[in-house]
């Protein structure tokens, strides 16, 4: 949560805002500012602000409208994340939760779930993720590929998201 005043020393609100959302920042953002015009207001929402109170304000609404925006920005997932079902992952900071708990991976299965989930509901087959994982083919022999989509499975538990295409490869979907 941020909150911000249009007019701060040294630099203005408006371009704090702005450059937050440049960069995909989703931060619940407040404007509190004594700048009460009805195009001060428009500026700020513009510039990416969530909600915008002038100044005088009663502090009971202002706590109120905090608690509106966390519970808003509860149910979202940064846009650098990855969602499928309940299954969130971080590509940056390479970490991984289930139903709001934390799975520690190792890197081929991290790469490998960030793999099935940037191509969820789409079969990839074996050779295309032989290939994007360990950069090449191990053959059709090799059971390298089915041993990490087991240790998948365990570490994520159930309900199974990564099916099996016989004969083909395999997939992420919910249901």
């Amino acid at each position: 949560m941020l909150v911000l005043d249009v007019m701060m020393p040294g630099v203005d609100g408006l371009g704090v805002c702005q450059v937050l959302r440049a960069e995909g920042d989703q931060i619940p953002i407040l404007m509190l500012t004594a700048r009460v015009e009805t195009a001060d207001r428009v500026a700020g929402l513009d510039a990416g602000a969530d909600d915008y109170v002038p100044k005088p304000y009663d502090i009971d609404e202002v706590l109120a409208r905090l608690r509106a925006l966390m519970r808003r920005a509860e149910g979202t997932v940064p846009s650098d994340e990855l969602l499928v079902a309940d299954v969130r992952l971080n590509p940056n900071s390479r970490r991984v939760w289930r139903d709001g708990r934390e799975i520690e991976l190792s890197k081929t299965e991290f790469d490998l779930l960030e793999l099935l989930m940037l191509n969820a509901g789409i079969v990839l087959e074996h050779h295309v993720i032989y290939d994007r994982i360990w950069g090449y083919d191990f053959g059709p022999e090799s059971k390298n590929l089915a041993v990490y989509v087991g240790y998948l499975r365990r570490k994520l538990g159930p309900p199974e998201l990564i099916r099996t295409v016989r004969g083909v490869g395999y997939t992420m979907r919910a249901s």
